[in-house]
């Protein structure tokens, strides 16, 4: 890192306080230049020096560099090993200090040192591992929502066209072991090698139609050195694919006795996966309700008064001591205290109680709560993320992101448990092939293991019950 870095420092009051800053960093190897600002409480530096030893260069010299908390809205996770892969990612960025990844809530919580243009460097970091990422805003909030109900449309219509191909295939394959005769009767009437190849047209309609979300994400984890469940899929499908299309286009090229296809086992895999991740995603849809409601609570505009000119103006336009007309009915828009008017307000949101409170000049009102019958004008006073409101939201918003014990220790299984069964899989497969009866009993046993295991539900597990 060459470039120049700015963070912030607690504990400098006065000149002599930002020279000895700049007279300690400047000893520090590979940093060209020092510049403290007094005013701003920040340090410039120039030069090559990890964010963490110039925070430790200010601890000796009895500052603090200061911290900053960071969300990311990240998407494109889709199993517990991609919740290790971010959160490794995350940590390696110079500055940060802690970084807990949120499966359910499609989120990251990173503490990190108060470096300017920090937070954009994060969300760039996880771009680049593969998954998309953005700073957490109203804004991405509400797209992060409208997300995640479009994306559980298009797993529903998914599920449904794989199961509209992968029934016919079902059937054709399976049925003759509940209704023999009619197994006979279609092999007699059509022949096998053409109810192959119907399975084959539909089996691959399938993978490579609904089921293409898992190579597009699986392949390039496969590539890149960190498998996880799409790699699973794509491995346990591809290869019961793979296996079936030969014995049905160049049986030749297996051992005589090992011809049989398996192009059933390779739709219901991307079927019954599909299914699950529908499930998932609107079991995800709901973990997020408390904070969609507390974030409808927030009026979306307020009636601002300035020299008697009234007019409405986005909530993020209000400043403190700004005068603010409340309507019969309304929400209050920011925290603030009555400057004229008498009425009484529903805070039953603050409080629980649904008694409604009296309010005169000088009561203090919180965002969100209702008016009753009267008008009231009130003054500003903390706005935007400083209202209870909003330090609520955060609260619970924090809450979610925060990682158990017990979750930190999944974590840690998971980071390993796709490896682990990539090999089990391999050695399954090696054990049958010479020891069992023939090459497609050990292409069965291999794939078996591969999409029995799935790490996806101990991921889901503990955050999805801590945000229902």
């Amino acid at each position: 890192m060459t470039d120049t870095q700015t963070l912030r420092v607690d504990g400098m009051t006065c000149a002599s306080c930002t020279a000895r800053v700049e007279r300690m960093l400047s000893r520090e190897e590979g940093v060209t230049g020092v510049r403290a600002n007094l005013m701003t409480g920040t340090v410039a530096v120039d030069g090559a020096a990890e964010p963490a030893r110039i925070a430790s260069t200010l601890a000796a010299a009895g500052f603090t560099a200061a911290e900053d908390v960071t969300r990311l809205a990240i998407g494109g996770m889709t199993c517990a090993s991609c919740v290790s892969r971010v959160e490794r990612v995350l940590q390696k960025v110079p500055g940060v200090t802690a970084a807990s990844v949120n499966l359910a809530g499609e989120s990251a919580t990173v503490r990190h040192l108060a470096v300017a243009g920090l937070p954009e460097r994060l969300a760039g970091a996880v771009r680049a591992a593969g998954y998309e990422a953005r700073i957490a805003t109203e804004t991405t909030r509400a797209d992060l929502a409208r997300h995640k109900g479009e994306e559980q449309a298009r797993l529903a219509r998914s599920v449904l066209l794989a199961a509209a191909l992968t029934f016919p295939v079902f059937v054709l394959e399976m049925g003759g072991h509940a209704v023999p005769a009619f197994h006979h009767w279609l092999h007699g009437l059509v022949g096998p090698l053409f109810l192959w190849i119907v399975e084959f047209a539909l089996a691959s309609l399938v993978l490579f139609g609904p089921g293409w979300r898992f190579f597009k994400a699986g392949v390039p984890a496969l590539v890149h050195g960190g498998p996880d469940m799409n790699s699973l899929v794509v491995l346990g499908a591809g290869s019961a694919w793979a296996y079936s299309t030969v014995a049905t286009f160049v049986p030749e090229w297996l051992p005589d006795g090992t011809r049989a296809v398996y192009f059933e086992a390779a739709a219901m895999i991307v079927t019954l996966i599909l299914l699950g991740r529908w499930l998932e995603a609107r079991a995800k849809g709901r973990t997020g309700a408390a904070i969609e409601k507390l974030v409808g609570l927030q009026p979306k505009t307020a009636r601002r008064d300035r020299a008697g000119l009234v007019e409405d103006v986005p909530i993020d336009a209000v400043r403190p001591g700004d005068l603010l007309h409340l309507r019969p009915g309304e929400r209050v828009a920011v925290d603030g205290v009555v400057a004229s008017g008498h009425s009484w307000l529903d805070e039953s949101m603050i409080t629980g109680e649904p008694v409604p409170v009296e309010k005169e000049p000088g009561a203090a009102l919180t965002a969100g709560t209702v008016n009753g019958s009267n008008a009231l004008t009130y003054r500003a006073e903390r706005v935007g993320a400083d209202t209870v409101l909003a330090r609520i939201i955060r609260m619970v918003e924090e809450a979610q992101g925060a990682k158990l014990p017990i979750q930190a220790a999944v974590d840690r299984v998971t980071r390993v448990f796709v490896p682990v069964v990539m090999g089990i899989a391999a050695l399954t497969f090696l054990v049958w092939l010479v020891w069992g009866p023939g090459l497609s009993q050990a292409l069965v046993a291999g794939v078996a293991v591969l999409i029995i295991a799935c790490p996806c539900a101990m991921g889901l597990a503990t955050p999805t019950s801590i945000m229902v």
